[in-house]
């Protein structure tokens, strides 16, 4: 149940099976300019997110059917809403479970009888912290940075998407998804690098240019490798002498000749991918050429770069 199209500020669900405080968090969320979304069980909250997600949900622990833990515990288990920040409602006689909401995944708890400002005030804070945590997630996403996670048996936790387009290149037929192994070579890599405990001087570096670099993560049982493509292969000066081309037509001539697409060369080189066409267009005129396999067979033809 939606009770007001007002959003601000962001979304808020409550889920609690209680009308008075279903009442009172509805009307001091609604007055505060947030959106506020209803469910008085756990399935028809799970449910609901299906439709619409919201940035916040306040949740009551006691409940008919699942209860809040259980509730949580599903939301967290999907990757979908997994990052949606729950709040626990809870009387003085439930504190002792609070373990297990934290267990579950839940970041705070707000003691009842319901108390507006503090509520507002937990709200905020939270809100706060999911939004700066979302920038920077859609920064990486977005961005040519090269970095993935791994739990300590070497599966991945988190990667970028510039990260997939290198791995790639070392196993074609490898599939990149978080909780799957890494690529043997580098796994074995990994094992022996985990054990060195001066990851700086520990680097892996494979036969196409491809270097991983460990690095320190805050998060326990978790490590953080940074990789980075050489170009060493290419002479780039060279060749964009030879051919009346910038330094950066030249790059990209160098990617496409690996096989990357336009989008994967944008990533590397940090330009979108309209900005690699509009390059290839001025490649193409200047080469005359009509297409990538032929910019590509001239290079190799008047250079000899292989």
């Amino acid at each position: 149940m939606d009770t007001t199209t007002s959003s601000a500020n962001g979304t808020i669900m409550i889920v609690d099976d209680t009308p008075g405080n279903l009442a009172l968090l509805s009307d001091t969320l609604s007055e505060a300019n947030y959106r506020v979304l209803v469910a008085t069980d756990g399935l028809s909250a799970i449910e609901q997110i299906d439709y619409l997600k919201p940035d916040i949900i306040l949740m009551d622990v006691m409940m008919p059917g699942i209860d809040g833990f259980e509730t949580c515990r599903r939301l967290k288990a999907n990757p979908i809403t997994a990052a949606i920040p729950v709040l626990f409602m809870t009387g003085l006689s439930e504190l002792d479970n609070l373990l297990r909401g934290f267990d579950e995944g839940g970041l705070d708890y707000i003691v009842k009888p319901i108390r507006p400002p503090e509520v507002l005030a937990r709200i905020e804070v939270h809100l706060a912290l999911a939004r700066d945590r979302q920038r920077a997630e859609n920064a990486l996403t977005h961005s040519p940075f090269c970095a993935l996670a791994v739990n300590y048996q070497g599966s991945l936790t988190w990667l970028t998407p510039a990260t997939e387009v290198l791995l790639t290149e070392l196993a074609p037929n490898a599939l990149f998804q978080i909780g799957n192994p890494l690529p043997k070579p580098i796994l074995d890599w990994f094992k022996s690098s985990r054990l060195n405990t001066d990851h700086n001087t520990d680097e892996f570096r494979s036969p196409n240019g491809i270097t991983i670099r460990m690095s320190a993560c805050q998060n326990a049982g978790e490590y953080l490798l940074l990789l980075k493509k050489t170009a060493a292969d290419w002479n780039l000066e060279s060749l964009k002498d030879a051919l009346g081309l910038t330094f950066r037509e030249a790059e990209i001539l160098m990617w496409i000749s690996r096989g990357k697409t336009n989008k994967e060369v944008g990533l590397i080189l940090e330009s979108s991918h309209r900005t690699v066409n509009k390059h290839l267009e001025h490649i193409y005129e200047k080469l005359g050429v009509t297409t990538r396999a032929a910019a590509v067979a001239m290079v190799l033809q008047k250079t000899g770069t292989y």
